[in-house]
Parts: structure tokens; sequence; C-alpha cells
């Protein structure tokens, strides 16, 4: 379990709420998880002194932690209730499946990268967020045999909206996403499922790392 905050640490932590709260994250829930989930437990050691930082981070395999401003924005906009079982594509380190599993019932997040996946297990078990199972495999497929999830996070920019996960959504469920080019404009997409069709919104413009299909060879 993470050590108690010390005097310095809670005017960090202070200082990294009020900056959320400055660029409009207004869940209180949402705010409640960020402060609760220590994230200097989910960067590379190398960059502690920058974990509160509104920044993103680089971790192992070429990916990266996401801006804690991205990381509550989307779990915002995904208007997630206690109730939720959430299927999250991109493990990395594991930060945003530990903040979703302070909302949901259940998170189910796959990883790529067996490096990724192995370290997010042990480091999620250890903080105690014992409703988040990491599954290494193909995130373009998703895990058909779980669903269907209320939730579908990807952190991870698609040119496409990948068919599969839709397939996994419940009916009046919400996915989120990075979409566009891997190399151009990308803006994060909120689709609700009805039974009618998929309803989508354009969100704020962003910057993701690509959503490759297939489990990683490597690493």
């Amino acid at each position: 379990m993470p050590k108690p905050p010390t005097g310095d640490d809670k005017v960090v932590r202070m200082q990294f709420l009020l900056v959320l709260r400055q660029r409009g994250i207004g869940d209180t829930a949402v705010l409640r998880a960020m402060d609760e989930v220590p994230r200097e437990h989910f960067v590379e050691n190398a960059f502690v002194d920058a974990a509160y930082a509104d920044q993103a981070l680089p971790i192992a395999c070429g990916q990266t932690i996401s801006q804690p401003y991205v990381v509550a924005y989307m779990t915002e906009q995904l208007r997630l209730q206690p109730q939720h079982r959430v299927l999250e594509i991109g493990t990395g380190s594991g930060y945003q499946a530990a903040i979703l599993s302070r909302l949901a019932r259940e998170v189910i997040s796959v990883e790529r990268y067996r490096t990724l996946a192995n370290a997010a297990r042990i480091r999620l078990a250890t903080l105690g967020y014992n409703n988040v199972e990491v599954l290494l495999g193909d995130g373009v497929a998703g895990v058909p045999d779980k669903a269907p999830f209320d939730r579908i996070m990807i952190t991870a920019a698609a040119e496409n909206v990948p068919e599969a996960l839709v397939a996994q959504l419940a009916e009046g469920g919400l996915m989120i996403l990075p979409l566009g080019p891997h190399n151009g404009s990308q803006h994060l997409v909120r689709i609700t499922k009805r039974e009618t069709g998929l309803e989508q919104e354009k969100l704020i413009g962003v910057r993701f790392v690509p959503l490759l299909p297939g489990q990683a060879r490597e690493l």
C-alpha cells in the first residue's frame, strides 16, 4: 500500500487537483479518484518528481502515461456508475485502470506488451486495486467472452472505430477513444450505442500513441 502523504506531498496533491478544477474537471467522484490514486507509483523512477505535473510521461515499450487532465477528462466523459463493468484497451502502467477502479464495479484491461501487462498486474495488486484484471492480448479484438461492457475506454489512437469493440459494448453503453490518423489530427470521440445505431460526439483534440492490432511479439 502507498505511504501516507507528507506535508509536501499534500501541497503537491492540492495543486494537482486545483489544476484539474481550473481546466474544467467538475465531477467530485473523478476528482476524489484522482486524489486517491498515487500517480508516483505508476511512472518510471526517473520521472517521479514530475508525476503530478500536467504532462504525459514516457513508460516502457515506447508507450506513455497520459497527462492527468486527459485521464480525468476521459474518465469524466464516461459517466461511470458504481455498478458498471469497464473494458480498457491499453493498460500501460495501469494508472488509468486504477482511476477507473475507484468508480466502477469491475475493470478488465487489455495490454499488448507482456512487460507492461506483468508490471501493471503486480503494481495494481500491490496497491490493492483488486477489482482490476489485466490481460495480455490483442486490444483491437477486445475480450468477447467477458462482454458486454457498460463502458469501454481506448487509450491509444484508432483511425477507425473498432467494430469488434462496438460489438462488445452494451446497448446504451458509452465508449471513449482517440480517433484520427496516427500522424495527423486526433480528437477524443464519445460513442453511445443505441438500438438505432451509434451516436458520435467529437470532444477535445488529443495526441495518443497508435492503437495497433495483435499482441506484441517482443517486450
